[in-house]
C-alpha cells in the first residue's frame, strides 16, 4: 500500500494510543494527560504499540486516514533499526503504557519467552515500571515473602488467604521496579505509572479479590498455567537502584533500565535559558520512542516541526534526520 502523505524519509511522528477500560482503572489518564479518550474507566493507554490487541496509530503529521504503527513499520522496516529488528525476529519488540490503577490489579504472573512461544504463540513479558504518582500508603506486590509450594499457593487461592504469602512493597513517586517474567506481582490501588514491556498481552491471574465486571461476571483465573511459570522462591523486597543524573547543556539524563528487550532513560529537558537547542539523533541500531511525562516543547529538524505536550509519545525512526529538542519537559527515552 502506498500513501503519498506518509513521507518516506526517516522523520519523527506523534502516536495516538489505544485505550483499555479494565475495571480497576480511573480517570487520571484523561484528567492528568489530556488524552481525550472516550472510555471509562480508563485503565491503560497503550501509547506505543504494534500489538494486535491494541495498536497505536499515527496522529501527526497527518495522513490520508488512520494508519497503525505496525502498518507504518511494514512499509518502512528500516525504521525499526538493526538491533531492534533482531530482538523479536523483525516484529516490533516493545509495548509502552500509561497505567492508572484506581484500585488493585489482580495478583498475576507473566510467562517467559520460551513458555509463551511454545504454549501461546507469542512473546512472554518482562516489564519495567516507573512510578509517576502514588497515594500515601500505596503498595505493590512483588513475589512471595517466603518459599512456597504449589499446594500452598493453590490452597491460599481457594481460601482467599493468598495475600498473606505475598511481598507487599511500599511505593512512592519516582520509584523504579523491574519485573522479570515469572515474578508474581500486582500494582496496588492509587498508583499511576509508565510501563515498558515486551510486546505481549499474556497475563495469568492467580487471584482477583472475587470481583465481578460490569456484567456481573468474575474474570477468569489461570491458576494451572500460572503454576507452571511462577517463581515460588522467596523474593527479597526490591531496593531502589542507585541513579545518577548526567548533565549536558540544556538537558540531563539517567539510565533507568537496560535489558535484552529494551533500554529506558529518563530525560530532563530545559532549554528556557539558552539559545542552543538540544541535539537528538538515532543511529542505525534502534528506533527511539519519547514519552512525555511532564511539560511541553518541540522537535525540529530538516522539514520537521512537532509540538509535544504531556502524555504525547513521539516515534523517532532509526537513522532519523538530525533533530533538536526545545522546551521544559520530563521524558522517557525508550530504545532497543
Amino acid at each position: 500500500m502506498t500513501r503519498k502523505s506518509m513521507n518516506s524519509e526517516n522523520k519523527p511522528f506523534l502516536l495516538k494510543p489505544a485505550a483499555k477500560d479494565y475495571l480497576w482503572g480511573g480517570s487520571r489518564l484523561n484528567d492528568d494527560f489530556n488524552l481525550n479518550m472516550d472510555v471509562s474507566p480508563f485503565a491503560e493507554a497503550w501509547v506505543c504499540s504494534c500489538h494486535p490487541d491494541g495498536e497505536s496509530v499515527v496522529s501527526a503529521p497527518a495522513v490520508d486516514d488512520c494508519i497503525s504503527l505496525s502498518e507504518c513499520l511494514k512499509q518502512h522496516p528500516d525504521w525499526l533499526g538493526t538491533h531492534a529488528e533482531s530482538v523479536n525476529n523483525g516484529a516490533f519488540p516493545i509495548l509502552m503504557k500509561l497505567i492508572d490503577a484506581k484500585s488493585d490489579l489482580s495478583v498475576q504472573v507473566h510467562p517467559d519467552d520460551e513458555y509463551a512461544l511454545r504454549v501461546e504463540g507469542e512473546l512472554g513479558k518482562t516489564e519495567m515500571w516507573y512510578v509517576l504518582d502514588a497515594k500515601p500508603g500505596a503498595e505493590l506486590v512483588y513475589g512471595f515473602n517466603r518459599d512456597v509450594t504449589e499446594e500452598q499457593v493453590r490452597n491460599a487461592i481457594a481460601d482467599g488467604s493468598i495475600e498473606t504469602l505475598l511481598n507487599h512493597v511500599p511505593v512512592h513517586k519516582g520509584d523504579l521496579f523491574f519485573i522479570e517474567a515469572g515474578t508474581v506481582h500486582a500494582i496496588g490501588g492509587g498508583i499511576l505509572l509508565a510501563e515498558i514491556q515486551e510486546s505481549s498481552n499474556l497475563t495469568y491471574r492467580l487471584y482477583d479479590y472475587n470481583r465481578v465486571d460490569k456484567n456481573g461476571k468474575s474474570r477468569p483465573l489461570h491458576v494451572d498455567k500460572a503454576m507452571e511459570v511462577a517463581n515460588l522462591k522467596s523474593s527479597a523486597a526490591p531496593r531502589q537502584p542507585m541513579r545518577v543524573l548526567n548533565y549536558k547543556n540544556g538537558w540531563a539524563s539517567e539510565l533507568l533500565a537496560r535489558c535484552k528487550y529494551f533500554q529506558v532513560e529518563r530525560v530532563l529537558l530545559n532549554t528556557e535559558v539558552q539559545r542552543e537547542l538540544v541535539p537528538f539523533k538515532t543511529g542505525s541500531n534502534s528506533f527511539h520512542a519519547l514519552l512525555v511525562l511532564e511539560g511541553c516543547g518541540s522537535v525540529s529538524g530538516d522539514g520537521v516541526f512537532l509540538n509535544f505536550f504531556k502524555g504525547d509519545c513521539i516515534f523517532v525512526p532509526a537513522d532519523s534526520v538530525d533533530l533538536k529538542l526545545h522546551g521544559k519537559a520530563q521524558l522517557l527515552n525508550v530504545s532497543c
